[in-house]
């Protein structure tokens, strides 16, 4: 009886065996595609350098769409198409300009000499530029919304700037920049609320240079839509000591404004379920960027390791089981139309989603799997850590996805995953000039996409 028992287990162990064999011989085949025939970099130093920004409602948004379902179909999607949108359009209107006036002691005298120096700064999106002559008026410096309140009294006919450094201590840096990003996203109302005219936000990074980064704000309706803009930390850091030394004026000059909303498209390239179609697995990236800069890490290459994926399971003529759907989001930067459409047209026609992954965190080297899901499922995921681990992500952590699909989650309970690089050096160049095609590594960019084809061929053969 014991013998017969132990049969039935010899085999299973034997099938689970060849099972995870198959499975690693076949990562190996995708990742070797993907390391020596991959067209990321390429696609990539294309999307930077011969469009560059792309703003939503921009002429390089309109370029960009174009060339992604073009790369779609060149790639071998089974289907490729334009999913139609309507975008916010923002503009900044010009160049964003900032300029210091403060006093220093003339030598061997009492007398103070005013002098003047310039501030590098960015308008944030989203923002109500300063119309046709600069603001004004001295500054307020606070450190955090406490600090403001406490000041509220002196507020009025101020520009308050806000000085809030990033946390140092947060080895995981998205951890500081969701700490300090509420400045630029709440300061601009917080500080109107008590008269401000104009507010300055310290850059959410800890670059030790002096590019200043943009990002969307958000206005309350309650209160006075001001101008707002970001500085340089260089610039940053010498603002609040002469602030400290005594009254410090600075003049802005912005002119960003909206103008009405305009078409824009998710670009969607397909590979038909064999077995499955019905059910869908989704990778993506956001194509959009700000105006500022070429978009490289953000999110550019999450969008060329999103096709890379597909070019790769073609090449090797990988067939999947379910449908698997590659989508280059619209406007993620200032307003999310495109997760959100994506989403609701998807609910609309009852598709049933098992899994969606993004990229959204920058090409670099990559660490983790990220994913948000039941326990249960989890635990079955966690299986496939071996698998995966020698080709970077070494760890599986509770807690993934992106805005992008986010919609999804809610509103289907889609669970959701994210590629997690290293993020040391993500947040020096984030919605800053230097995020630009010569700071994406191709080794790096090309193994964010082996990480994340991995999964989704695991996921796409057993399913959740």
């Amino acid at each position: 009886m014991k013998k017969w028992l132990f049969f039935p287990l010899f085999v299973m162990a034997g099938t689970a065996i060849c099972a995870q064999q198959e499975d690693s011989a076949m990562i190996k085949r995708i990742s070797d595609e993907i390391l020596t025939h991959g067209k990321a970099y390429e696609n990539l130093r294309h999307l930077t350098k011969k469009i560059g920004g792309r703003l939503a409602g921009s002429g390089g948004m309109v370029k960009a769409e174009q060339w992604g379902l073009k790369v779609m179909q060149e790639s071998g999607a089974d289907k490729a198409w334009l999913q139609e949108c309507m975008v916010p359009h923002w503009v900044r209107g010009g160049t964003d300009a900032a300029e210091a006036v403060y006093t220093v002691p003339a030598t061997g005298t009492k007398n103070m000499i005013p002098k003047k120096k310039g501030l590098d700064i960015v308008a944030l999106g989203n923002s109500e530029g300063t119309g046709k002559s600069a603001v004004k008026a001295d500054v307020l410096v606070v450190n955090s919304f406490d600090e403001l309140e406490s000041k509220k009294d002196q507020v009025k006919g101020k520009i308050v700037f806000y000085n809030y450094k990033f946390n140092d201590t947060y080895v995981q840096t998205f951890l500081a920049y969701r700490d300090a990003g509420q400045y630029r996203g709440q300061g601009p109302s917080r500080a109107a609320k008590y008269g401000a005219k104009a507010v300055i936000v310290r850059s959410m990074s800890h670059a030790a240079d002096n590019n200043p980064h943009t990002g969307a704000t958000r206005y309350d309706s309650a209160y006075a839509k001001i101008p707002a803009v970001a500085i340089g930390l260089r610039d940053a850091d010498w603002l609040s000591e002469q602030a400290a030394k005594g009254i410090v004026k600075v003049s802005l000059k912005t002119n960003g404004h909206f103008l009405p909303d305009t078409i824009g498209h998710n670009v969607i390239g397909e590979l038909k379920g064999s077995e499955y179609p019905g059910e869908i697995i989704v990778v993506g990236g956001h194509l959009d960027s700000w105006d500022n800069c070429e978009g490289a890490h953000d999110d550019g290459a999450g969008c060329v390791q999103t096709m890379e994926i597909l070019r790769a399971f073609k090449a090797i003529g990988y067939t999947p089981k379910r449908t698997i759907r590659f989508v280059l989001f619209a406007n993620e930067e200032n307003g999310l139309r495109g997760g959100n459409k994506y989403a609701e047209e998807a609910k609309a026609k009852g598709e049933k989603h098992i899994f969606a992954i993004e990229s959204d965190a920058g090409g670099f080297t990559p660490r983790s799997l990220g994913f948000t899901l039941p326990d249960d499922k989890f635990a079955k995921v966690l299986q496939w850590k071996p698998l995966i681990a020698p080709y970077g992500c070494t760890e599986f952590q509770k807690g993934g996805g992106g805005a992008d699909i986010g919609p999804l989650a809610r509103t289907q309970g889609t669970p959701t995953g994210s590629l997690n690089p290293d993020s040391q050096r993500y947040f020096d160049i984030h919605h800053a000039r230097s995020d630009v095609f010569e700071a994406v590594n191709k080794r790096e960019l090309e193994l964010g996409a082996v990480n994340m084809a991995a999964i989704i061929y695991l996921i796409d053969k057993y399913g959740l």
